[in-house]
């Protein structure tokens, strides 16, 4: 009897839950990288899901895994490249290299502070006249315009006649098929020079054959004038006349030259003239040299028409000759029409509001 208490007490104690049994926890150690990524993709893919299926239709692919497949070839060339630009600047061999060069500069720089040794008497001497011819060069010539000294030997071509200089000129430029080249005599150029310091701005019409489907629209001719296509529309052209100081030494006082500077031209279309101004990029260039004007009483014209940008060499070229007719109307065509070009090119410079574009165009293509 005295043992049943005791067996009750120890089935009692067995029967209780063990501390620790009841405290257990099910928490798990996780990688905050993992946790802070976890996802990433699904989310990145549906931020980007409308602008990825306008890709797709726009390159006419039917759903975002079809353009993914076509791209799949590329993507993974581009990851080998980016993996094999990175093992390579993580070599051996370009780390050994990095510390040499690193090595050869931190050498160069110690010798900074060490004044260099004097120069002999002959090769300072020598080094001054460079200097001062280099300095001389750097006058003579405007920033930007060769001048004709780098087309042309002047001290050989001064000896020459007329008519060879204009066939080495021509010569000169002739393989160049973007290139414009002209022998202009000077009272030709001096009329159109006083024009051009009165109306340094103008606007000329080209010829453009119009679209075929009816639209109204401009059609490119990247062939010019050739083909036979019928021109029954034009396109608007802004030109700017620029004067700059000769390319030669100035004359000594009291001599009278005719070499007093060097003019530009510079053509752009009209609506990139009226979009970005000063900084429309132009289609046409072109400069008059006057270095031969003294000695021979010629101006040597040069320019080129930029490639790309809607204007052809030809139709370069007819720009320039729609310019002397208007710029040159005392002498262009013996004089004929010149009071209607002169009151165009007045009109235009004075803001005129009865400047008529259409009367412009008319006497741009009239044959005289």
């Amino acid at each position: 009897m005295s043992l049943r208490p005791t067996y009750c007490l120890r089935n009692q104690i067995r029967s209780c839950p063990s501390p620790l049994r009841a405290q257990k926890r099910w928490a798990q150690v996780h990688d905050i990288r993992f946790v802070a990524r976890h996802n990433s993709t699904n989310g990145i893919k549906d931020r980007y899901q409308d602008k990825l299926e306008q890709k797709a239709r726009a390159e006419g692919f039917e759903s975002v895994a079809q353009l993914k497949a076509a791209y799949e070839e590329r993507i993974t060339q581009l990851r080998k490249r980016v993996s094999d630009e990175l093992a390579k600047a993580t070599s051996p061999e370009a780390q050994a290299e990095a510390s040499q060069v690193h090595a050869k500069s931190q050498s160069q720089t110690s010798y900074i502070g060490q004044q260099p040794p004097a120069p002999a008497p002959a090769a300072q001497a020598q080094s001054t006249q460079q200097s001062q011819t280099t300095a001389k060069r750097k006058d003579s010539s405007t920033p930007g315009i060769k001048p004709l000294s780098s087309y042309l030997d002047l001290e050989k071509i001064s000896t020459l006649p007329t008519r060879e200089i204009e066939y080495l000129w021509r010569l000169r430029h002739a393989n160049d098929p973007h290139s414009l080249c002209a022998v202009i005599p000077l009272s030709t150029y001096n009329r159109i020079h006083d024009t051009a310091k009165t109306h340094p701005r103008f606007i000329l019409p080209l010829p453009r054959p119009a679209a075929e489907d009816g639209s109204g629209d401009l059609a490119q001719s990247p062939g010019g004038f050739d083909g036979g296509v019928p021109r029954t529309a034009s396109d608007i052209h802004f030109l700017q006349w620029s004067f700059h100081p000769p390319a030669g030494p100035p004359p000594a006082p009291g001599v009278n030259t005719a070499n007093t500077h060097t003019s530009t031209i510079l053509f752009t279309h009209l609506a990139a003239f009226k979009l970005h101004g000063e900084y429309a990029q132009p289609h046409t260039t072109v400069t008059h040299h006057l270095d031969l004007a003294d000695s021979h009483g010629l101006v040597l014209l040069n320019g080129s028409v930029v490639d790309g940008r809607g204007v052809s060499v030809e139709e370069g070229k007819w720009l320039l000759l729609c310019m002397q007719k208007f710029y040159d109307y005392g002498g262009h065509g013996g004089g004929i029409g010149k009071e209607k070009r002169r009151g165009l090119l007045a009109k235009f410079t004075g803001g005129d509001q009865s400047f008529d574009l259409n009367e412009l165009v008319d006497e741009a293509e009239r044959i005289s």
